[in-house]
């Protein structure tokens, strides 16, 4: 089990790096093209972009103390 978790962890944080490098990739190729993307702009200049980021970590850091406190009382009716 302890295997699994570790497997875990490494997605979700794989999940968030991947998630700021296509952040990063879109501003860079917005800013090339001259586009703009009024929504990300709206929420980036509001500094609310930061509260979107702070509830997918909760959620991510939430599922995870879920599956652990689900794995510790799976482990104790095992044994």
């Amino acid at each position: 089990m302890k295997q699994f978790f570790l497997v875990l962890t490494l997605i979700m944080m794989l999940s968030i790096v991947g998630f700021a490098a296509g952040t990063a990739q879109e501003v860079v190729s917005t800013m090339n093209a001259q586009e703009a993307v009024t929504m990300a702009d709206t929420l980036r200049s509001n500094g609310k972009i930061y509260v979107v980021l702070a509830v997918v970590l909760l959620i991510q850091v939430g599922l995870f103390v879920m599956l652990w406190r689900l794995d510790r009382k799976l482990s104790s009716l095992e044994a």
